[in-house]
């Protein structure tokens, strides 16, 4: 398969489960990325000016697409991911839950708006806010979640009214071709297209589009920050992640060892907000780790196909493996335990899901993003305790606390340094596409959804003012200046916002 006509190499795509080769795709040179953006650029006002309806039209036909052939792009997604069938086809299903939420609120959100003056003296002015897309939105994608993790950002790009690259990772970048076949196949017009390829290909989208969303590492996100920066052009970053699970000592202890097994091992933990340090206070800490060890050696690990019969998925690649291994080798040679797993399968790229204790924050499987089926935990005397910890990290992307005590939750969850916290729960906000989704510290800057603001973050806010009543010839400000116009301004500015009897002057 390729994505464009002109290319300078060919990329191979690799099943990472059985290495076997699934596909191959165009490296696409940075002069060809130039030529897709100006065409895009050149078609995006059209698509705008169909309007949220019209557009949404649009999208609800792909959706109809992606329904038709569900099974095949859940095949296309295990083919160069490895992943297990029900999170293949959790990916299918991301698509239709987006396209129907933005299709159906993009209009409510995007309407002109009429505030009201901030004070009397303005309602000589009528005043308007309206969103106007930008003209080319890129966005960039890594290899853990192939289809699922363009749709977050294409499709309310799309509804905002801009154009949109995508470039998805060349680890995995089959699904997103598919797409982008399936756009072209129901009529869409010519706003959105995928550009495959590596590091070449990238840095031409992040110089050429007009906003850009990267999902990726933190080193790679700081050098796209710089760029922009340099040519004031704005960006959104999600990053890397570190997220911690408190469990207290009130907690469910059965609901948190499956809550938190699923958190850690979604994906075999190849996932932005995977839960990757547990801190359990000490009185439940033996009860807790006998529940989670038992829950994660349950776990089925393997390649299914199109049989649900696995629960955990190989890793994306072998680098990724070998990150994993060295997190779980090291903290080992520093005097941690494995209750169990700890190495790779020998098959592929599946490594065991783990659980590790004696663990401290010395050691690389706490301080850096390991992204792999591991579960680290820590005893802990206290919440404060567990709460200093949690907050000892440069991630901030989220966090999980496990408590019988609703208010207790709650004065936990607003002493961590995260952009979401889920109460009993975890990747609960990822799925509820009304609030916003975005990192503190070094997880990214900006965010995704949030409602009416994870459409307009793709627009241009343009204030417009216009008077009131057209028949006024001149504003009491304008020229000529005079000692009585600026007195009475002065005295009604005064009289309406300044308090007690400096208001009379």
């Amino acid at each position: 398969m390729t994505s464009t006509p002109t290319a300078d190499a060919t990329i191979v795509v690799r099943n990472p489960a059985n290495d076997s080769v699934v596909g191959s795709v165009a490296d696409t040179s940075s002069a060809a990325v130039a030529e897709v953006i100006a065409s895009l650029r050149a078609h995006q006002p059209h698509w705008e000016s169909l309007g949220p309806t019209g557009r949404s039209k649009v999208l609800f036909a792909l959706q109809d697409w992606i329904l038709d052939n569900a099974r095949q792009l859940a095949d296309v997604v295990q083919s160069e991911s490895g992943k297990v069938r029900a999170e293949a086809e959790l990916e299918v299903t991301a698509w239709v839950d987006l396209i129907s939420y933005w299709g159906r609120k993009a209009e409510k959100f995007l309407a002109d708006e009429h505030p009201a003056p901030h004070s009397p003296l303005g309602r000589i002015k009528k005043l308007t806010t309206w969103y106007r897309p930008y003209s080319v939105v890129g966005v960039i994608t890594p290899w853990n979640y192939p289809l699922a993790m363009g749709a977050m950002d294409i499709v309310p790009a799309l509804m905002a009214g801009a154009a949109v690259l995508h470039k998805p990772s060349e680890v995995t970048p089959l699904s997103a071709v598919e797409i982008a076949r399936g756009w072209a196949e129901v009529g869409a017009p010519p706003v959105f297209t995928v550009v495959t390829g590596g590091a070449s290909a990238g840095a031409a989208v992040v110089e050429e589009v007009d906003f850009l969303q990267f999902t990726g590492s933190t080193p790679t996100g700081r050098i796209i920050a710089r760029r922009r920066a340099e040519t004031f052009k704005p960006y959104s970053l999600e990053l890397g992640g570190k997220d911690p699970a408190i469990v207290l000592a009130d907690a469910d202890l059965d609901r948190a060892a499956h809550g938190i097994a699923w958190g850690a091992l979604l994906n075999a933990g190849q996932t932005c907000v995977s839960i990757e340090r547990v801190y359990v206070e000490a009185p439940v800490y033996d009860a807790f780790i006998a529940k989670l060890t038992e829950q994660v050696e349950s776990l089925r690990v393997g390649r299914d196909d199109r049989e649900f019969r696995y629960d955990v998925g190989a890793l994306a690649n072998q680098q990724q493996l070998e990150i994993v291994s060295r997190h779980v080798d090291e903290a080992v040679a520093a005097g941690a335990r494995v209750l169990t797993g700890g190495k790779p399968t020998g098959i592929g790229t599946f490594f065991e899901p783990t659980v590790l204790v004696d663990v401290d924050h010395s050691m690389s499987c706490i301080r850096e993003e390991t992204f792999g089926p591991t579960i680290p935990v820590i005893e802990v005397a206290d919440e404060d305790e567990a709460v200093l910890l949690a907050n000892d990290s440069e991630y901030g992307l989220s966090a999980s606390i496990w408590t019988g005590d609703r208010k207790r939750g709650h004065r936990v969850a607003r002493r961590l340094d995260a952009g979401a916290v889920n109460i009993n729960d975890s990747i609960a906000n990822v799925f509820n596409f009304v609030l916003p989704m975005g990192g503190w510290k070094q997880s990214g800057i900006g965010s995704r959804w949030g409602g009416a603001a994870g459409i307009r973050k793709y627009c241009r806010q343009q204030a417009l003012t216009e008077p009131a009543v057209l028949t006024i010839p001149r504003e009491v400000y304008w020229f000529p200046y005079s000692k009585g116009k600026s007195g009475f301004a002065f005295t009604l500015v005064r009289g309406l916002g300044a308090r007690g009897r400096r208001r009379l002057g």
